[in-house]
């Protein structure tokens, strides 16, 4: 599942993205891929429906808490555990 999950997630973020032609892995800062606050939003929304959970953040904050595609991956997977 964890495998399973982060390439759901990836593929989720790829939709938004605006990659520069290097690969993306959990390092892959947000930034790096053109991801805005506004799409961070929507990225998370998407998330939300897709497995059922709420994210309780706001826009700033989630801009500020996840910097990177492996944050996403982890903040998913924790309230999808639960």
């Amino acid at each position: 599942m964890t495998n399973q999950l982060t390439a759901e997630i990836l593929a989720e973020i790829c939709k938004h993205a605006e990659p520069d032609g290097n690969p993306i892995t959990l390092e892959t800062k947000l930034t790096d891929l053109g991801i805005h606050p506004l799409e961070m939003a929507d990225i998370l929304f998407d998330l939300e429906t897709k497995y059922g959970i709420q994210i309780e953040t706001d826009i700033t904050e989630a801009w500020s808490d996840l910097q990177n595609v492996g944050s996403v991956v982890e903040a998913v997977r924790a309230l999808n555990e639960h």
